[in-house]
């Protein structure tokens, strides 16, 4: 029997926002390189950065009733989430539900499926992340569930957990760890000023990472290319 769950917690909206603000690969290096959602979740545009709580949904293959039960489930500041249960990448989504959510402050979607009126979609600056763009339409009739915990592209996502996105991909940060995460970006952005600094002061990787011990542990020789060539002919 499918289910809604209505008013789930989410994570506080500072947090979010300051997420949001690092983007996909910083967050996901400060959480030990988790969360990140399958590559095949590309946007359909770009120089965009968003974050924002998780509604989740399930959808049956080739059937996009329950997005429309989800709108309701949506607040400002949230990211719709939406996976099947099944592989499909018919056009689950348009510029009407994008209109829709829009006007309820939702921030973007992330589907693990299709999508259409891509140009629509990108004139009114609503944000998706999708497997595919598909003018195929889907039907009505089979209802799915709201706000449990979904699998989507690799990675369990449950509602509430900030979804961070951009032309890197897609990560999901725990709500629980949202703030913790975000301390550890930011000690993350510090770390990288710094090495970027001695980058443009002309220093490179093998200094700045102190690369160099683990070169030489490896056994790694240096050579002149006209001794090397000698060795190569001898």
């Amino acid at each position: 029997m499918p289910v809604v769950v209505t008013n789930p917690p989410r994570a506080g909206r500072e947090t979010v926002d300051a997420l949001a603000a690092y983007g996909v690969a910083t967050v996901h290096e400060a959480q030990n390189r988790i969360g990140l959602l399958g590559s095949h979740l590309t946007p359909i545009q770009h120089g965009v950065r968003i974050a924002g709580n998780a509604v989740t949904v399930t959808v049956a293959p080739g059937d996009n009733t329950t997005i429309g039960v989800a709108v309701e489930q949506c607040a400002e500041g949230d990211v719709l989430v939406v996976a099947p249960t099944a592989p499909c990448d018919m056009g689950y989504f348009g510029d009407l539900l994008a209109t829709s959510l829009k006007a309820r402050g939702v921030r973007g979607l992330v589907i693990e499926a299709g999508v259409r009126d891509v140009a629509d979609l990108n004139e009114m600056d609503f944000p998706v992340w999708s497997k595919a763009v598909s003018a195929e339409g889907t039907g009505k009739g089979t209802v799915g569930d709201v706000n449990v915990p979904i699998s989507i592209a690799g990675r369990i996502v449950n509602p509430g957990d900030v979804i961070v996105a951009d032309d890197d991909g897609v990560v999901a940060v725990p709500r629980l760890r949202a703030a913790a995460v975000l301390a550890a970006s930011t000690a993350r952005e510090e770390k990288e000023a710094t090495a970027r600094a001695r980058y443009q002061a002309g220093e490179i990787a093998l200094d700045v990472n102190n690369m160099r011990p683990m070169v030489e542990k490896a056994g790694t020789r240096y050579i002149d290319y006209e001794d090397w060539v000698k060795e190569q002919q001898a």
